[in-house]
């Protein structure tokens, strides 16, 4: 079977005419003239009208850019980008130590959350080093684990500063 480029007119049994405007490896997507934008299967049932010669590129620069981010993220030690939640931006963070002959310290609270995402990020690299190393058994492996998963649970008092939950600290979870 050969891929339909985009510009394709197809004529779908259950939607009608339309003209492919985007390809992946699984999927068209195809704006149909009565029912607007639809995707289907590339193996689904329908009759060309006329196809387009263009060479077609079978994944998407969304797929590609996702996948890569995920190799990136897993293998190296770039670091996403990490959003201090709104309420927090432009404050600060005041240590008032408890004898009051003593000064206190200001800390621009976007200075301190980045310093907190440093850790997380060395963190998340040494445990990919532990889990790659070959000069440890398994036993060590999980040892040193569980530090690690430790000193998240630690750091899980700075969740409230993340603007997204999916970028806070996880320590382990009670079972």
């Amino acid at each position: 079977m050969k891929l339909l480029g985009i510009g394709s007119r197809i004529n779908h049994p259950e939607y009608g005419k339309g003209v492919v405007t985007n390809v992946t490896s699984i999927h068209y997507w195809v704006t149909f003239i009565e029912g607007g934008l639809e995707t289907i299967d590339i193996d689904s049932e329908f009759d060309v009208i006329d196809a387009a010669e263009d060479e077609v590129d079978t994944v998407s620069f969304y797929e590609v850019e996702k996948s890569l981010r995920q190799i990136l993220k897993k293998w190296s030690d770039v670091s996403e980008v990490i959003s201090i939640a709104d309420k927090w931006k432009g404050g600060k963070l005041i240590m008032e130590p408890g004898d009051p002959n003593l000064q206190s310290k200001e800390l621009p609270i976007d200075t301190f959350f980045h310093k907190i995402t440093m850790v997380r990020d060395r963190l998340r690299v040494m445990e990919q080093k532990i889990n790659s190393s070959n000069n440890l058994d398994e036993q060590e492996k999980i040892d040193l684990q569980q530090y690690i998963t430790r000193s998240y649970g630690s750091l899980t008092t700075f969740n409230v500063l993340f603007k997204l939950k999916s970028q806070q600290f996880v320590g382990q979870r009670s079972k």
